[in-house]
């Protein structure tokens, strides 16, 4: 089935949680009647390993979560705070992710993070909301970032012009507390959080589910993750 455009799944809040239920509905994969049809190659391969996954869980009792092959992954071009669990074909996407960020990080501060702080990525737990539905992170193929830690400035690495000189000195920066940043080194830390999420939206596609503080419940954290359906709410 063909993926709607990243910018077709910028969808309104108050019809949003019942257009995505719908998606997932019609992605979970289900048993199928004979055709005499030829597959295509589309078809046949999916895009994603976890494309024909089903993601239907029983709504009550302990959560069954699929079977899926796992990696500890401390991170390859930048480093996460804490090693983490997720499918190995996800491992791939972060890669891309933390390019990405240090690409940015460069451009605004003159240099990559030390670390990426994040939330969590393996659990083993249904969607809220939807009971009958398990969770990307079920699979490890979801991870929450809530920001990143830098360093001192090194010896060859400039300051950006413009900047306050207190940002030579390492600190961190955190949606929570950066993402609506005004003044100072704050402004400097909320420019980079949004350039990051726009260039996540607008640029390659590295993951299709792209969630941040526009969406209840994140305000704190940008949810990434390789569902089988698009949605975009950050801004």
């Amino acid at each position: 089935m063909k993926m709607p455009s990243r910018t077709e799944a910028l969808w309104k809040r108050s019809w949003r949680a019942c257009f995505l239920f719908a998606w997932i509905c019609l992605l979970v994969p289900s048993a199928q009647a004979s055709t005499t049809e030829t597959p295509t190659q589309e078809e046949t391969e999916p895009e994603y390993g976890l494309d024909n996954v089903s993601r239907e869980v029983s709504p009550k009792g302990r959560v069954q979560c699929p079977k899926v092959p796992m990696v500890r992954y401390e991170g390859k071009i930048l480093r996460y705070r804490r090693p983490i669990r997720v499918y190995t074909g996800f491992q791939e996407r972060l890669e891309k992710f933390e390019a990405l960020v240090r690409e940015v990080a460069i451009e605004v501060y003159g240099r990559a993070p030390k670390t990426i702080v994040h939330m969590g990525t393996y659990n083993c737990r249904r969607i809220k909301g939807y009971p009958n539905l398990v969770s990307e992170h079920g699979m490890g193929n979801g991870i929450d970032i809530a920001g990143f830690n830098f360093g001192r400035l090194g010896k060859d690495e400039v300051l950006p012009e413009g900047l306050p000189r207190r940002l030579r000195r390492g600190f961190k920066v955190r949606l929570l507390d950066h993402w609506d940043g005004k003044k100072g080194a704050n402004k400097v830390h909320a420019r980079f959080l949004r350039t990051l999420a726009r260039r996540l939206i607008d640029g390659e596609e590295i993951f299709r589910v792209i969630l941040g503080p526009s969406f209840p419940g994140h305000k704190n954290h940008f949810h990434l993750d390789c569902a089988p359906y698009t949605m975009i709410d950050v801004f």
